[in-house]
């Protein structure tokens, strides 16, 4: 079982290139079997979560390819409309392929995805919204066996919550169906935006992203393109926390400024100094961070769920109290034990975490319980005294590549073995 090995204490300096977007990654993906042609996919991290997408596509019979940082893939010859549960386990964002392949085919069979256990992340909203364009969707036995034996059909569809992949899954359904589909309360995520702009540019009919009803004409077919991936905003706020927990300053190149918006009032509270040049962010970071009064998580355009991990840890070293309200996942502080091995003086009462900032965290050996969670102890394995011990890196691996690679650039004291 690989490890990651940090001697903390380091301040870091220099620059890190951040990479595509993970959650703009796997819909994409999914999206190419809707696709007449060869599609070209740039900017593709080399994730364990993209693997486990491109083994879907493979088993589902498309041609996949890759080239570097490119994705050449060919849904021409797809063959296949069932997807094993062993496949469907490996990541919770295998749930669009219903939407992709009940629109590509006339039919799909798959199981529940997997990914991380952060609480009750009911798919309800995925199925009802597919029932309402027409779909007939039997579950038994953790099996969804869904046709549209006469195609699907444009609806109105209004979301109880601003789920990112019950909007997903309407898209990629709705981009075929004969008439036009309208969802309110849509996600308005940048990685919704992303995916749209890649099926706009393939030939769908899609309007409204970014603001919260979306308008879906259905098209024939739709044909191949060339499309690069928008910058991870959750792997840049993890550098970011990285620094500011350990001292320094970084430059962030490859980022979209206003995908930030809800992250760099945090930054600024705590007493960084963040500036912007084009696509590059600016980080400069006092002696000691100050503590944030609240964070609360929300749908964009607020503060994100995947932050609040390594925003925390970063805090763990803050002077003062911050107090954190998770508001979309039950489950989301898994991390919070782990952390309080390295030092930290964290008090949870349901979804309300308060963070009381010490002077200094200890290395200890730690396990990762989920992807963010993985991130957060690596932020505070980089603040530590002495060594930190990650097992369980399979979590991180699913969001980040070359974490250490990125990390020992600008000077920290990190190994994989």
């Amino acid at each position: 079982m690989a490890r990651l090995l940090i001697n903390g204490g380091n301040r870091l300096n220099g620059v890190i290139k951040v990479q595509g977007a993970k959650n703009s990654m796997l819909p994409i993906l999914a999206a190419t079997v809707l696709c007449k042609g060869e599609n070209v996919i740039h900017n593709c991290p080399d994730l364990a979560d993209v693997s486990s997408t491109i083994r879907i596509l493979r088993y589902l019979g498309c041609c996949v390819r890759r080239e570097g940082d490119t994705l050449i893939i060919n849904a021409d010859k797809m063959d296949r409309d069932d997807i094993p549960d062993t496949l469907m386990r490996e990541m919770r964002s295998s749930i669009t392929f219903l939407g992709a392949v009940l629109a590509r085919t006339g039919r799909v069979r798959l199981t529940f995805p997997g990914g991380c256990e952060l609480g009750p992340r009911p798919i309800d909203l995925h199925l009802k919204a597919l029932r309402k364009m027409g779909a007939q969707i039997d579950e038994r036995h953790g099996v969804l066996d869904c046709t549209a034996p006469d195609g699907l059909s444009g609806a109105k569809i209004s979301l109880s919550f601003p789920s990112v992949g019950a909007t997903e899954n309407v898209i990629l359904a709705a981009v075929l169906a004969h008439g036009t589909t309208v969802i309110t309360n849509a996600a308005r995520e940048p990685e919704i935006c992303d995916l749209s702009d890649f099926l706009n540019a393939c030939g769908a009919k899609i309007y409204g992203c970014g603001d919260g009803v979306i308008v879906i004409d259905g098209v024939d077919e739709l044909s191949c393109t060339s499309h690069s991936v928008i910058p991870d905003r959750i792997v840049a706020t993890t550098y970011m926390s990285a620094v500011a927990a350990s001292g320094g300053k970084l430059l962030l190149k490859n980022i979209i400024p206003s995908h930030l918006n809800g992250i760099v009032p945090i930054f600024e509270e705590s007493g960084c100094e963040i500036s912007f040049l084009g696509s590059d962010l600016s980080l400069n970071v006092p002696k000691r961070i100050h503590s944030v009064k609240l964070i609360r998580t929300m749908p964009y355009p607020g503060f994100p769920t995947d932050a609040q991990a390594p925003v925390m840890a970063m805090l763990a070293v803050a002077d003062g109290t911050s107090v954190f309200v998770e508001n979309i996942f039950e489950s989301r502080y898994k991390h919070v034990g782990e952390l309080i091995r390295l030092g930290a003086s964290i008090k949870v009462e349901g979804r309300v975490a308060v963070v009381e900032g010490v002077r200094h965290l200890s290395g200890a050996p730690v396990m990762a319980m989920d992807l963010r969670g993985a991130a957060a102890l690596v932020v505070a394995g980089l603040a530590a005294e002495g060594t930190t011990e990650i097992s369980g890196l399979r979590h991180i691996e699913r969001g980040y590549e070359d974490i250490e690679i990125c990390l020992a650039q600008i000077g920290a004291c990190i190994k994989k073995v």
